[in-house]
């Protein structure tokens, strides 16, 4: 398989770029939950019920020189429809969902079918943890540093088979700790889909914590995927199971509207959404907007994997 590194400029190590007693500090932030992207600006409705709290960071930027969103504006201008459909609202929200104990459970077309628990996968795949300085988008964009691991180093101990082709994620349904479940106008639970190709890319990582400490509820704990050099609904959260396929699997919004979201979701500025322009996003924290790139920038790393795929029908 061709593979695509991720860039050093894109990770710094947990010892570089947090001090040991911010870390400490950090690591009391409650893990939490599951649907589009981890994305955001500081609630206007007041405190949090989350007990998110602040790290102190060294400023790094990505590897175009944005500099990373704030600790507050990532954790309180959230898309996460199992909570609410309001993004300031999420972290208002999330007080009574329960992360731990949390288990995701491997299964499907593999030699070696597994169910971890979280804190197992990160001592097993994250002995050494490091910052990975991404940015994610949807009609707004964010550089958020992330904690995890790639997703090909679990996939390789399961062992696909040589019929998996894809892989599909879906979310924990807990309505009554997740009220936006509570809604029928989606059909839950949430669920997304990969190419294993994809899923395997060094670039697609599960994520268990985000500025050096875990992840807190309203940006996916107790373990999420991102993906992102696509649109932030395809970075599923709070994820308990990851099932290899031989089809391709239904995904939420591919479902719901298949007009409008496809089964790829690759960042295209080329291609339009049918209710809005897709060629400038918005980056919290600034107030004019910039231009959408290919791939939301990951293209050298990734664009291989489209080769002879029209992007404007697989959108």
């Amino acid at each position: 398989m061709k593979t695509h590194p991720i860039k050093s400029s894109e990770i710094t190590p947990k010892h570089v770029y947090l001090s040991r007693r911010a870390f400490l500090k950090a690591a009391g932030v409650i893990a939490g939950s599951a649907a589009l992207a981890a994305c955001g600006p500081q609630s206007a409705g007041g405190t949090p019920q989350s007990n998110a709290t602040q790290p102190v960071t060294d400023g790094k930027t990505d590897e175009l020189g944005n500099p990373l969103n704030s600790f507050q504006d990532i954790t309180h201008y959230n898309n996460y429809y199992e909570f609410s459909t309001d993004k300031e609202g999420v972290a208002r929200l999330v007080g009574d969902f329960k992360t731990s104990p949390w288990e995701v459970d491997v299964y499907g077309l593999v030699n070696q079918p597994q169910k971890y628990a979280v804190e197992d996968l990160v001592s097993k795949f994250q002995p050494e943890e490091h910052i990975y300085r991404l940015r994610c988008v949807e009609a707004w964009s964010m550089v958020i540093p992330w904690v995890g691991f790639p997703l090909s180093k679990l996939l390789k101990e399961v062992e696909p088979t040589s019929d998996a082709k894809y892989v599909r994620f879906e979310t924990l349904f807990k309505p009554d700790e997740m009220p936006g479940q509570n809604q029928p106008f989606y059909p839950w639970p949430y669920q997304e889909g990969l190419r294993l190709d994809e899923a395997m890319h060094d670039l697609t990582l599960l994520v268990t914590g985000l500025y050096g400490g875990e992840l807190p509820a309203q940006n996916g704990g107790g373990i999420r995927l991102v993906v992102p050099w696509k649109y932030g609904f395809k970075s599923i959260k709070a994820v308990i199971k990851i099932e290899l396929t031989a089809e391709q699997p239904a995904t939420m919004w591919s479902t719901i509207a298949p007009n409008e979201y496809g089964f790829y979701a690759n960042v295209n500025p080329n291609v339009d959404h049918p209710r809005w322009s897709q060629h400038t996003e918005r980056r919290i924290g600034e107030f004019g907007r910039r231009d959408t790139l290919m791939f939301n920038g990951y293209a050298d790393q990734v664009a291989h994997l489209y080769e002879g795929l029209d992007l404007r029908q697989n959108y």
